[in-house]
Parts: structure tokens; C-alpha cells; sequence
């Protein structure tokens, strides 16, 4: 059974790795789960009714063909237990036929191949050692962060036990690296699915891993750039590692089935970088997963996707899970782009040659003057470009390496990459064979501009290294997939940012190349999400009680709106950034573990606003694992979820929605309502102040939002903030057309 997949979430690689997951990408619209010697039958996720008592495995063998057990064990790849009612097995069309007629049967699923989707973003986020909010977090001490993915390098430095403490009496896992005890007090354990050991195949899950929870690497840099000390979010958090994808396949059979394992083994946070289209999500797989471990107290942080910059791209929408966009640091690789006419325009590169001279080069657009030649420089064969500097249009998410291979051919001395106008100003620095620099689209007009002005154009780069405080910064990047979701519009996803722009991390060799480098500069919301899990796995460290909804609730009303120059945070074509496109703000992590308020939610909470969607019984009960009956339940809205931000559609009428919060702060403390909104829409809340006496006193409040005045097709944004003498608790507004 073909398979078709995309690069949703796939890493975008900034090293000579790049032409071997282009190829993998392509070769995925090639595989087959089908087995040489049973051709007729496919994987497929079966989902049944829940049985409390019953034995699991005889309960899905049941709705196996009536055959022997040891052939039905030949047909059965996972039994799940923790996450999913359901198992996965290889069935024949007339099998699944006779299966689904049985009592107690919900749906099946094909399975499918999901995509997947640092030395200086501690110290971007406020993370200091010795000093602040690190030092008071005990660096996550005790938490266990379960990371979905390719897997790991265990002897990397980044995963050291120096300065850990064994596992907690809680955890269950077990340590496969081929019968080898490469497992310590950082890797607690590693398991494989769809694979035989844990160990990593592509670099990917090496290095989402160590941004969670990697421990301090003196010294570590790509090529001799961004050079310091490599550490992740929460460098004394334990690491659980689940093999659920390789260069070839990630499939949600084995998702699920790493999901379970996770689940049973006792992890606090499970973080993974992937994830497919939006589906409701009672035909959903890994939101009813993700639902039970939400259940369970564990805080899941997904990927947003690598979708964007078009609406409604949105991944991992499901509202109890954290959704991660991708923005920014203020670190660049600088490579300067000098004309000869004098001006200069800043773009980057990690490939920084010490002997590239400074001198002017005739400078050529191919595309420009040849139209059999395209844009992107992707065929310049039989061209001849000795001694010049070519100017090249980007490709976007991946193929940038291959461009100045391209150029190298055709005799280039030099490239340019020039974004196409939906990439602003978003820019890579990639590992580049050619002295190159990747500038931004305002930028390449002006090169364009030049080039028409004169007959003998000319340029120069100058490579100028590390560059810590480039401005603006954060910025949402322009792959970072955004809202509104499709499956729940009524909720503003992504939930929040964080870095995911050119992020230095362990690597893992490859066998093809086992020279490359330890560490790696990648790029994705791959990178951003585990930043987001180890920041959760700080929170849980201090508040080891907090639901996974109170941990969300703080993370969201404690981020950053404005970037470092106090302006509003803007999107890859330097505009305001919409809460669409980067959630409530870019976290903030010293903030977020004393948020004041929370905004809680429990299992009973997503069980009103699932009856509210109006998904049937059926559809809920398949979600909530056991029977619902939403005639019993006052279901909810949307709007109406006590989540952390507000969204409302436009209406000729005023909308009330309800919101509680719960003081997590000081005990005796009082909070001024204040809202920021265009002048078209009125909101009032009411009360407008909330006093409270204890810790863990709940106070609930209206808002009304009257945006009669707005136009008919017309978004507004703004935000609520409870304010006291101390804090700061924001909650984004949006009134958006009705969806």
C-alpha cells in the first residue's frame, strides 16, 4: 500500500545531510508496508470498545480471523493498553470486512507515515546558570521527559548523568540498545518500534533530545560558529527514549505504540516533533492517545508544523495538547552581501571560509537573462559561470544545499540565495559548499534592482561569524504552520512559540558520513517543541502537582508579546504577528513558573466541550475511553473551554464567554482587570476585580465582547490582563469571522 507524505515537520537541515533526506522524502511515495510473502494484507489501527475486566490481548484477539494463537500472534504487531482501546495488526480486506461486523468494534485506521516535523536559546529565554530561575528550578531534577522520535546517540556528552540523581521509585522502563547498558541516569531507558534498538538512525531525535534535556557541553559549535556551552532546557531532567521513526518510515502504529509504552513507563512530559493533517478528532489516533496521557497527569508538547505561512495549517490542534510554533533568537551566522555600488545587506551562512577573498566579483541572475534557466539555479547544466558570484532564488524549506552544489558545478565562485517573497525574512544558516549568503526577499529586490542599474555589476561576501543581538528579535518564521485549526476553529492554536530557527544541538553520525560533526544547526518546529518540553519539565520540577492544564495555562499567560526592543513580535514579513501565527507570545520561562493565575481544566472539562462539538456519543466515548452520554452533560462551547486564551466569531449580537482562574500566587492577593482591544470591539469583564485570601482559591468572571461595529470579514486581536501589584496574567482575544 503506497504511502504519501510531506515535510511537515521534517527538520530543515543545515549540513550536507539535506540531499540525503530529500531523497528519503521522496522515496517515502515508494514504500510499502506490504510483505513479500503475504501481499494481500495491510497494517491497519483497530479501535474497539474498552473493557474494563477483561483480559487485554484475548480481547483483541477475539476480533482476530478464528484461527491458531500462534497465528494470530502472526498477525497482531501491538496490543495497546494505556492510551488507545485498540491494537494494530496485518489483515486482508476480507478479514477487516468480517472484524467489523463484531460487537464492540469502533473504526479502523490505515496506517500511515507521518513526518517528522543549543548553545544560545537558554541564555535568549533568561536561563542563566548559578543565577535566577534555573538555579530555583533544580534544572528539572527528578522529571522524566518521554521523547518520541528517531531515536539516540546514548554515548553523546550532551546525555551524561554528571550532577543526576537515579530515576524515580516510579519509573518502569527498560534500556534497549541491543542487549548493550548504554542507559544511565540521564537515558533511564530506550525502546524501539518498527525497528530493532533504540539507537539513532538520522540525527533528528539526537538532537530534540538533548534541547530538552541535555547536560552542559563546554566548548560546543558547528564549523567553529556559535560557539559555548551546548545544554538543554532542563539539563537535569531524565531522558526516556522511544524509537517510533527512522529516515524511511514513522508510522502511527508505532507512534501509538510508543505512546503506550511511555505512558506505562511512568514519564512526566512526552514531547514528539511530528504529526499529519487535521482530522476531527474522534478519527484521530494520536489525540485520543495524547487525550488518555493528558488523563494521566502528563504534559504532551507537540509540533505545530512546518505548514505555514498558510492559514489553517495547523498540526496537533487537539486543545490538551501544548502546540509549538517556531520563531527566532537573536543569533546569527552573519555573511554580508556587499554591491558594487556600496550598499550592504546582512544574511547568513554556517560555511565561514577564513581565505574567501573580500574582492568584487561579476555578479549574474541566470533567471534573469535566460528563461530556459529557473529562478532557484536548479538546472544550470551546460552554463558557465567561472569567477562570478551567482544570485539564486531559495527553494524554502529544503534544496539549498543542492542550489549551491548546482552553482559549484557551473563554476560559481560565490552564491546568493534570495528569498521568494513568501519567506520575508526568514534565513537559514546551512552548511553550504560555496562561499554563499541566504538573504531575505527585501533584500534580494534591491540586488535585482542593482542589477538592472548598471552593466557591470559586482559583489562581494564578507563572512563576519557569530553575531549575538541581531534585531528583530523573536521573529515567527515562515514555515512555522498556523490557525485557525480545522478540527476545533473555536480554539486560537498554535498555543506558543518558542526557538526553532537555526538551533545548535547534538548530532548523531550517520554510517553513511560517521565524520560528521557531534553538534548540528537545525531549523523546524522539530526544535522548537522540545525546547517547550524541557521548559514544562522545569515547571513540573517545582510544582509537581499541577495538572497538565494548569503547566499550559502558565507557559501561555506568561509569554512575551513584544520582542526585545519592546515592540510587537513579527511575523517573516516583519507585520505584527498574529496570535495565529505564534500562539499567545514566545515563551518566557523565568515567568511561567509563577504565573499568579492558572486557567485549570480536567478530564470532565474536554469531555463538555467534546459533547459541545457535537461529535455524537459515539464520538466522544471513543475519546474518553468509556461510555458518554452527552444528554446528561451541560456541553459546552469553544469559547467557553476555560483555556488560557479567547476567541470568539464576529456576530451582529454581544458573546458571553466564562472563565475561571485559580491562585497559584501569594495567598492574600488582588488582580485589576485591564484589556487592550481595537476600538471597534467593546469587551467588558465582569467583576473587574478578583481578591483572593488562600492559595488555590477559584474565582470565575465574564467576558463580553461586543464586535457589532467590526466588519463583516474584519479579525480583531487583543488581549485581558489581570494585573496586580506584581504580575502580569495575559490572555490573547480574537474575534474572527465566522468559521
Amino acid at each position: 500500500m503506497a504511502k504519501v507524505s510531506s515535510l511537515l515537520h521534517s527538520p530543515l537541515m543545515s549540513s550536507s545531510t539535506m540531499k540525503i533526506e530529500t531523497l528519503l522524502v521522496s522515496l517515502l511515495f515508494l514504500s510499502t508496508f506490504a510483505t513479500s510473502s503475504d501481499v494481500e494484507r495491510e497494517t491497519y489501527i483497530v479501535h474497539v470498545q474498552h473493557q474494563e475486566d477483561a483480559d487485554i490481548k484475548t480481547w483483541h484477539r477475539s476480533f482476530l480471523p478464528e484461527t491458531t494463537a500462534d497465528s494470530q500472534d502472526s498477525l497482531l504487531i501491538y496490543s495497546y493498553s494505556e492510551v488507545f482501546s485498540g491494537f494494530a495488526a496485518r489483515l486482508t480486506k476480507q478479514e477487516l470486512k468480517v472484524l467489523q461486523e463484531k460487537d464492540g468494534f469502533i473504526h479502523t485506521y490505515h496506517d500511515q507515515l507521518l513526518p517528522l516535523a543549543t548553545t544560545h536559546s537558554p541564555d535568549f529565554l533568561g536561563l542563566h546558570v548559578g543565577s535566577g530561575f534555573w538555579t530555583g528550578s533544580g534544572l528539572g531534577k527528578g522529571v522524566i521527559i518521554g521523547l518520541l522520535d528517531t531515536g539516540i546517540l546514548p554515548t553523546h556528552p550532551s546525555f551524561s548523568d554528571e550532577g543526576l540523581p537515579p530515576p524515580p521509585s516510579k519509573w518502569k522502563g527498560s534500556c534497549g540498545f541491543n542487549g548493550s547498558n548504554l542507559c544511565n541516569k540521564k537515558v533511564i531507558g530506550a525502546q524501539a518500534f518498527g525497528s530493532n534498538a533504540a539507537f539513532d538512525d538520522s540525527g533528528h531525535g539526537t538532537h530534540t533530545a538533548s534541547t530538552a534535556a541535555g547536560n552542559f557541553v563546554r566548548d560546543a559549535s558547528v564549523q567553529g560558529n556559535a560557539n559555548g556551552t551546548a545544554v538543554g532546557m532542563a539539563p537535569h531532567a531524565h531522558l526516556a527514549i522511544y524509537k517510533v521513526c527512522s529516515r524511511s518510515r514513522c508510522s502511527i502504529v508505532d507512534i501509538l505504540a510508543g505512546l503506550d509504552a511511555a505512558v506505562k513507563d511512568g514519564v512526566d512530559v512526552l514531547s514528539f516533533s511530528l504529526g499529519g493533517g487535521s482530522t476531527p478528532f474522534n478519527y484521530d489516533p494520536i489525540a485520543i492517545a495524547t487525550f488518555k496521557a493528558m488523563e494521566k497527569g502528563i504534559f504532551v508538547s507537540c509540533a505545530a508544523g512546518n505548514g505555514g505561512p498558510l492559514p489553517s495549517t495547523i498540526s496537533n490542534e487537539a486543545p490538551w495538547v501544548l502546540t509549538v510554533a517556531a520563531g527566532t533568537t537573536d543569533r546569527a551566522i552573519r555573511a554580508t552581501v556587499k554591491l558594487g555600488n556600496g550598499l550592504e545587506f546582512d544574511g547568513e551562512s554556517l560555511y565561514q571560509p577564513k581565505n574567501f577573498s573580500s574582492t568584487m566579483l561579476p555578479l549574474v541572475y541566470p533567471a534573469m537573462f535566460n528563461t530556459s534557466v529557473s529562478a532557484d539555479c536548479s538546472s544550470l547544466v551546460g552554463l558557465d559561470f567561472n569567477g562570478k558570484v551567482v544570485l539564486c532564488e531559495s527553494t524554502g524549506l529544503t534544496g539549498r544545499i543542492d542550489e549551491g552544489i548546482s552553482v559549484l558545478g557551473a563554476g560559481g565562485a560565490a552564491m546568493i540565495l534570495m528569498n521568494p517573497k513568501v519567506d520575508g525574512y526568514t534565513t537559514f544558516a546551512d552548511a553550504h559548499f560555496l562561499p554563499a549568503s541566504h538573504v531575505s526577499y527585501a533584500a534580494g529586490c534591491q540586488i535585482v534592482s542593482y542589477l538592472n542599474s548598471t552593466a557591470n555589476p559586482t559583489a562581494a561576501i564578507l563572512f563576519k561569524g557569530t553575531d549575538v543581538g541581531s534585531s528583530p528579535a523573536p521573529t515567527v518564521v515562515f514555515f512555522s504552520s498556523r490557525g485557525p485549526g480545522k478540527a476545533s476553529p473555536g480554539i486560537i492554536k498554535p498555543d506558543i512559540t518558542g526557538p526553532g530557527m537555526n538551533i545548535l544541538a547534538a548530532w548523531a553520525p550517520s554510517q553513511a558520513n560517521p565524520s560528521e560533526q557531534s553538534f548540528n544547526i537545525v531549523s523546524g518546529t522539530s526544535m522548537s517543541t522540545p525546547h517547550l518540553s524541557g521548559i514544562a519539565a522545569l515547571i513540573k520540577g517545582v510544582h509537581p502537582h499541577w495538572s497538565p492544564a494548569a503547566i499550559k495555562s502558565a507557559i501561555m499567560t506568561t509569554s512575551d508579546d513584544v520582542d526585545h526592543r519592546g515592540e510587537p513580535i513579527k511575523d517573516e514579513q516583519y507585520q505584527k504577528a498574529s496570535f495565529f501565527a505564534m500562539g499567545a507570545g514566545y515563551v518566557n520561562p523565568s515567568k511561567a513558573v509563577d504565573p499568579g493565575l492558572i486557567y485549570d481544566l480536567d478530564v470532565n472539562d474536554y469531555i463538555a466541550y467534546l459533547c459541545g462539538l457535537e461529535l455524537g456519543d459515539s464520538g466522544v466515548s471513543a475519546i474518553a475511553h468509556r461510555n458518554i452520554s452527552c444528554s446528561n452533560i451541560e456541553n459546552i462551547t469553544e469559547s467557553d473551554l476555560n483555556y488560557p486564551s479567547i476567541l470568539v466569531n464576529r456576530q451582529s449580537y454581544p458573546i458571553v464567554v466564562n472563565r475561571t482562574v485559580t491562585n497559584v500566587g501569594k495567598a492574600n492577593s488582588t488582580y485589576e482587570v485591564k484589556v487592550d482591544m481595537p476600538g471597534e470591539v467593546s469587551v467588558i469583564v465582569q467583576p473587574q476585580t478578583l481578591h483572593f485570601v488562600k492559595v488555590n482559591e477559584k474565582r470565575s468572571f465574564t467576558v463580553k465582547v461586543d464586535c457589532s461595529s467590526l466588519g463583516s470579514n474584519s479579525t480583531a486581536e487583543g488581549n485581558l490582563m489581570w494585573v496586580s501589584d506584581e504580575l502580569i496574567v495575559r490572555s490573547p482575544i480574537v474575534v474572527y469571522p465566522k468559521i
